[in-house]
């Protein structure tokens, strides 16, 4: 009998809460996962096993100053079929039949309604006359509940102070692909969301092959 026919019944939570936590912070060894999450490092491992086993992450050795190197696990692209897709499919096909009905002008009319629309509810929920950092955890607030896992972290780079509105997954990114006027139509909504008094830079884009995507945000000069 081998040992993966002995080992227990693996507990579902603690599968997926590795998962969100791959997803969230990137490649990270058996340790960190288990003190994050509170359980043996022996209960993360046969966990992270059985997901390599059916594709859903992989690892990397990273050398250490002692001892043997770390495994560094990661999700692959097969795990992304666990986080909200955005009905990734059906909305292919209606950018398809879009454009081949009205050509790109309507498809640009498209996005400059659905721009519209969510400035117009993001206002509802995101005070203008709050300080930035409670308007950005406003905003993040929205796009996790929209499916973008998204955080809001302290930024000192570029010599200015800041801070970053992170977005861990993407659940459009395959109607993004086929369309990209949906990125751009994302950075205007958050400058017009977040007011004239605030610069906001992409930073990290998944399209072009970051693990996430990522934006600076600053108050601006004048």
């Amino acid at each position: 009998m081998n040992m993966a026919q002995t080992r227990k019944p693996l507990e579902p939570r603690t599968r997926r809460g590795l998962m969100e936590r791959l997803k969230q912070d990137g490649a990270q060894d058996a340790g960190t996962l288990a003190e994050a999450l509170g359980v043996s490092a022996m209960a993360v491992r046969q966990h992270l096993y059985a997901l390599e086993g059916e594709g859903l992450v992989t690892f990397e050795e990273e050398a250490r100053p002692v001892g043997r190197p770390a495994k560094l696990w990661r999700l692959t692209p097969a795990a992304d079929r666990f986080f909200p897709d955005g009905h990734a499919e059906l909305t292919l096909n209606l950018l398809a039949a879009l454009r081949e009905t009205f050509g790109e002008d309507g498809v640009e009319k498209l996005l400059a309604a659905r721009t519209a629309e969510q400035i117009a509810a993001y206002r509802r929920r995101v005070k203008a006359s709050d300080p930035l950092k409670a308007r950005l955890e406003a905003l993040a607030k929205i796009r996790t509940e929209e499916g973008y896992m998204a955080a809001v972290k302290h930024d000192g780079g570029k010599g200015r102070d800041g801070f970053q509105l992170v977005e861990n997954h993407c659940p459009v990114c395959a109607a993004a692909r086929t369309c990209q006027g949906l990125c751009a139509s994302e950075l205007e909504v958050f400058r017009s969301v977040l007011g004239p008094d605030v610069t906001v830079e992409r930073s990290d884009h998944i399209l072009a092959g970051a693990r996430r995507c990522a934006y600076r945000v600053t108050e601006s000069d004048d």
